[in-house]
């Protein structure tokens, strides 16, 4: 790790600039700080110094920030937080510290859990912004390189070393077919092998949920098409004989649905665990312990639908 300036350059001074930015005004910041005015001047001229231009202009109006400033200012808003929190071992207060997480989510957690989050969390979490991407083979190194901050799926796919899992809710698996098709409420392993599914493909170009412990068993679907998605596959079974196989959360709400008809799989196709997965690093950072405690939190609610 090359720190060569961070090592010259004064730490206060940055303090000064956050407080400076939000006051917009000398006399202000340097109540804040609880300096004197030309201090807090002197270190302004200093910061100007250190990042080799101006982080800010006078106008008629005031202080104005320049594009320098702004960036600045948008860094020390998530830095100086997390710089504080470790100093101090607080708590995260997601109404006062801004802090933005990158969660990686298949379809059905994003169908599942994103509505929940806005609902529940999002009015009392103002500073906080979610970044949901998709799931995908990398997302385990990303979570160990820390470009995301948690991924969410199936137990099925278990998560390597070090990294760590915990269960947010238990799920089991309906079928989904055309609403004319003459088949079932419950069907049997015979039935279900004789079918010609839709597949949503999650990892490797298998439904791993579904898939394993049939292969386990000696069976293998009779694949029609494969999707990405669990609502492209919803749809795409009306008006065929095709079934798909999908997360019962993921269909609440469409029972009463006259163009699909949900059936019971066989008791072979068994539920699973939902687990969200992060890197032990982070487990003593405020800010990830909320966030945790927060996804706990919706997997409960989704948990009772």
């Amino acid at each position: 790790m090359r720190l060569t300036q961070l090592r010259q350059a004064d730490l206060n001074l940055l303090v000064v600039f956050a407080i400076f930015a939000e006051e917009r005004n000398v006399s202000r910041a340097a109540h804040r700080l609880r300096l004197s005015q030309p201090a807090v001047s002197r270190a302004l001229q200093r910061l100007r110094d250190m990042f080799h231009g101006n982080l800010f202009v006078r106008t008629a109006m005031g202080y104005e920030l320049t594009p320098l400033g702004q960036r600045l200012l948008q860094e020390l808003e998530i830095m100086l937080p997390k710089l504080d929190r470790l100093l101090s071992g607080s708590s995260f207060e997601p109404n006062v510290e801004a802090a933005n997480f990158r969660l990686a989510v298949t379809d059905n957690a994003a169908a599942v859990f994103v509505p929940v989050l806005c609902r529940e969390v999002l009015p009392f979490a103002k500073k906080v912004r979610f970044d949901f991407v998709a799931w995908h083979e990398g997302s385990f190194d990303e979570l160990a390189h820390g470009s995301v901050d948690l991924s969410f799926g199936a137990s099925s796919v278990a998560a390597p070393s070090p990294l760590q899992s915990q269960t947010i809710y238990e799920e089991q698996f309906v079928c989904v077919a055309d609403g004319k098709q003459r088949l079932p409420k419950s069907l049997t392993l015979p039935q279900y092998i004789r079918l010609e599914h839709i597949s949503i493909s999650i990892l490797g170009g298998i439904q791993v949920p579904a898939d394993k412990p049939l292969a386990a068993m000696g069976y293998k679907r009779q694949i029609a098409v494969h999707v990405p998605y669990f609502e492209a596959a919803i749809r795409s079974v009306q008006g065929t004989n095709l079934v798909a196989t999908i997360p019962s959360k993921f269909v609440a709400g469409m029972a009463h649905n006259p163009s699909i008809k949900i059936l019971k799989p066989p008791p072979e196709i068994a539920g699973f665990r939902y687990v969200m997965t992060w890197h032990p690093r982070l487990d003593t950072d405020a800010a990830h312990i909320w966030l945790r405690a927060t996804m706990r939190r919706i997997g409960q609610i989704v948990a009772k639908t």
